[in-house]
Formats: C-alpha cells, structure tokens, sequence
C-alpha cells in the first residue's frame, strides 16, 4: 500500500508540536491542582472546603477572617438588596437609633471652621448637668487638641461616646471668657428622640413629623399627640417623608391610633413563615378626625406600612411624591463574635394585598439607581409619568384605585419645586456655608435673638436684612465661591429662608427650625390648604 509522501514529515511535525506545547504551557504557568474533596451528603461544606483551600494554596497570605466576612456580604447581596451582614464594629452603631439611645456626653454638635461647636447641650443629660451651653466650641478632649486638626464626624464620636458611668475631660471656649473652661463629664445613656417636632402648623391643625421607627418612637408619638390634643388640634398631619423605616411593630401601634378596631392593618407572608395578621385593636386615639400622611421618594419600609394602612383603609389622604418601594421583612440575628445578619424573611402586603417592593432582579446598583431615574423620568414633575400595569392596580372599601409594586403612590400628588435652585446655591450648601454662617451668627447675636421670646415672634418678626446676606455672600466668596449675580439674585429668597432657620435652630432647635424652613414648603401647604 502506497502511502503519500507528507507520511515521512510526521515525526517532524509531532516534535515540532510537542515543543510549541511545552513552550504554551510554560507560558500560563497553569496548574491543575488535582479535585477537592467534598462530602456530597452535606451541600454546605463546598464553601467550607473552598474557604480552607483558598487559605492554604492562595499565592499570598490572607485575612481568613476577613474573607469569610466578605464572602457572607457578597453572598447575602445576591438575595436581595436588604439582606446584609454587619460587623461586630458597626452593629451598636446600627442598633442605637433603633433602641433610642446611645451612650455618650449629650450634645448636638457641628463641625464649624474646623472646631467642634456644640448646637445644644441635650436637655438632663450629662453635659447640660455640668454646665455645657450652645455656642461652646470644644477645644481639647483628655489635653488633646481636636480644634484646626481636621476632625471629622466620626472622629468625634470616637473621642466623645463611650460607656455609661466613664468621664471624659474636655476643655471649652466659651464667647466673652479670657481662658478655656474645663469639665469633667460622666457619660450616661441619651436618647435618640424619632419625633422631629410636633406643634401647631394652623388653627386646629397638628403637624407631627417623625424621623424612623425605633423602639421609643410610639411613646414619643403618644406625648406629642397629647401635647397638641391640649393645644386644641382637631385634625392632624403625620410627616413621614426622608423617614427610612424600623421596626414592623411600631408602625404597626402607630395605625392602630388612626383605625377602629378590626381593621386590617399589614400582614406578612413568607415561604418560612405562614401569614401573620396585624389588625387594629380598640385603644385608637385619633379614629376620626382629618388625616394626612406626607410622603416622598425616602419614605420606606415601616413608614410605607403606615401609609399604605391609612390609604387602603380610606381613613386619610396620602400627600407628596411615590414613596421608595421597600415591601421586604428582615430579621436581625447575632453571633457569638458580636456581628450580626439581617436576612429578608417574609413580604409585607397592604390591606388590600399589595405588595409595594420595587424589582431588584437588575442588581444592588441599578436598584439604588432607580430614585435618580424617577428624576430623569420627569415623575417628580408629573404624576403621569408613573407606569403602572393593570394587574398592579387594586381598590379599597370606598372604591379608590391604589397601586402596587414600587412604592406608595400618593392619593394627592405635589411636584417637587426647582425655582430658585442654581448651581450657586448648591455650592454653599453642599460645602456647609449656610450652616456655618447661621452658626456664627447665632452664636455672636445670641443675647438680641433671646429677646424674642418665642417661635413664633422670631418667625413674624425677624428678617435676614441685605447687609447679614451681604455679609454672607462674601463669606462663601472668601471661601472660594464665586459670586454669580444673576444666581444669587435666583436663589436669594431659598437662602434667606435658609439662614432664618439654622438662626432659629441654634436658639431654640428644631422647635425653631421647622416652623421657618416650612415656609416653603409645597407639599405641607398642600396640605394644610386641603384641610381648609
């Protein structure tokens, strides 16, 4: 048999071969390792047995304790956007506003020209019983200097936070006094208040906002609703706009003050755990008169539990913008090393069924992204650019159409007001301007703005004359930003208001705060104007 001539070329070519695959191999350095062993009776040990190879074959020496964490925070993430592991370090700092309390000395503080300037001396706690007032600047804590060092927020927290029962040293400056003043003050437990403020926002008309749902946050609605039940409010406004959520419960007992008994008011429902019925119970407090709840893109969770009982139940009108769309239950779970998880155990479902959790499946970026798209979108503009499907829509006792999936959406509808807004305004804002001239100016002017006596005659009477806002104009020139004339001139009213309220909050808090910031504010005119 005649074989063709190439035949003789073989052995050639198979060495020619042998040696390019060597050289290839040579080149990636790839080495097969051979098979970990697994136990396929048990389908948790894969990640076991990949953490402890990943430990003794990786090419460099690692953190073993850090890559198990990290990899419980990327497995959590996977589930959903609210599963998630907490270090031992940081789970006090997330359970505290939670709980309603912290320890520590008891001040409001800001950070003002780089010194540590103290807003209020929270009342009965430590520093107010040693002496602490507004307007002192901490200038030393233990001998220490923390003024000009660049300090920031955290940095005093670490420095002034610390068990119950621990004294710290700090070292003052005080306005009109030669020397520094120093006090050695007892840490002790200070609350974390969820109620904002509470007052009269009209004739008969109570205005409550609050801030989340923690453990206090019932009690402290019941005093302040009391407080202005004395002052002769008949119809009330519940804030809950920039409100994150907390806790089931709370929100919960919170309802139950606006319904009669019997109605629903939220239930849950997961694959481990069968449904669970809230239903109001007798003790309502307020089961008739007007109600309006106000809402906005950061209302969720809890707070998205309250205004969607109120909605479905036909008991008040939902005023604002389409809330964030938060329907997941988590559980929070502890472990001996003092870290903990908060993993999403059932949904949540209005009274009507719904459930308002917006899609995740796109991942944790887009899911987070999807607030800045409602922007873009023009929804903040216009209530019609919301799209919802038909097999989202559902009705309540009294026949109104309600929506699912994707937040609350509100019965009222109030666009989100842009006049006025300029780049120059965001600067001085976002750089602390406002706040830290309002500072100074509170602080120079205490004894004149005292004189007022009241809220409400600060409020009617004091004005930011064109001197004090040409004084802050060229206080944020001095700060490197530059003065725009046209832009100043759009944004002058915004920024008035502004410094009219941070003057206010440095004397008398957030009693001062709210009533002149709210001057222009859209969505609780709205409201008021519907309760007439």
């Amino acid at each position: 048999m005649n074989r063709p001539k190439f035949y003789i070329y073989l052995p050639i070519v198979f060495v020619l071969v042998l040696i390019l695959g060597i050289f290839v191999g040579s080149s990636f350095n790839f080495n097969t390792g051979g098979i970990i062993s697994v136990d396929a009776s048990n389908k948790y040990h894969k990640i076991e047995e990949i953490l402890k190879y990943v430990s003794q074959e990786y090419v460099d020496t690692i953190n073993e304790k850090a890559l198990v964490e990290k990899t419980i925070v990327s497995m959590l993430q996977n589930l959903d956007p609210h599963s998630t592991y907490i270090t031992a370090d940081e789970l006090q700092a997330n359970n505290e506003p939670l709980k309603g309390h912290f320890e520590g000395i008891g001040v409001e503080f800001n950070i003002v020209m780089d010194t540590i300037c103290v807003v209020a001396a929270i009342p009965g706690g430590p520093s107010e019983g040693v002496g602490i007032q507004a307007g002192d600047k901490i200038i030393k804590v233990e001998g220490k200097t923390v003024a000009g060092v660049k300090i920031t927020n955290q940095g005093v927290m670490e420095k002034l936070k610390g068990e119950g029962g621990t004294k710290v040293k700090v070292s003052i400056f005080r306005r009109g006094k030669p020397q520094l003043l120093d006090f050695t003050i007892t840490r002790g437990t200070i609350p974390i208040y969820s109620i904002d403020v509470a007052y009269m926002v009209a004739p008969k008309t109570g205005y409550i906002k609050i801030s989340r749902f923690a453990a206090t946050t019932y009690d402290e609605y019941m005093s302040a609703f009391n407080k202005l039940k004395k002052q002769g409010m008949q119809q009330l406004i519940v804030d809950l706009r920039g409100n994150g959520g907390g806790f089931l419960n709370t929100a919960v007992d919170i309802a139950d003050e606006f319904l009669s008994a019997g109605k629903e008011i939220v239930y849950t429902q997961g694959k481990a755990r069968p449904r669970k019925d809230y239903k109001a119970t007798s003790k309502g407090s307020f089961e008739n008169g007007k109600l309006f709840i106000l809402i906005d893109d950061g209302s969720a969770s809890a707070s998205e539990i309250l205004a969607g009982a109120i909605q479905d139940n036909d008991r008040g009108t939902i005023v604002g913008r389409r809330s964030f769309g938060k329907g997941l239950v988590q559980e929070q779970s502890e472990f001996t090393d003092g870290s903990g998880m908060r993993l999403t155990i059932a949904r949540y479902y209005t009274p009507t069924g719904r459930c308002i959790q917006k899609p995740y499946t796109e991942g944790l970026e887009a899911y987070y992204e999807e607030e800045g798209k409602r922007f873009k979108n023009g929804e903040l503009q216009n209530v019609d650019s919301i799209k919802v499907a038909d097999s989202l829509k559902f009705k309540t006792p009294a026949g109104k159409i309600v929506y699912g999936c994707g937040g609350i959406t509100p019965d009222v509808f109030v666009s989100i007001d842009t006049i006025g807004h300029s780049s120059y305004l965001a600067q001085v804002s976002y750089n602390g301007l406002i706040n830290d001239f309002a500072f100074d100016y509170a602080d120079k002017e205490r004894k004149n703005l005292k004189a007022f006596k009241t809220v409400q005659k600060f409020n009617s009477d004091f004005t930011i004359t064109t001197p004090v806002f040409n004084e802050f104009i060229a206080y944020a020139e001095k700060n490197k930003i530059k003065r725009n004339e046209k832009q100043i001139n759009a944004s002058q009213e915004i920024i008035k208001t502004q410094l009219k309220a941070l003057i206010a909050r440095n004397i008398w808090s957030n009693e001062g705060f709210y009533p002149v910031i709210q001057t222009q504010d859209d969505v609780l005119k709205k409201a008021i104007g519907l309760m007439r």
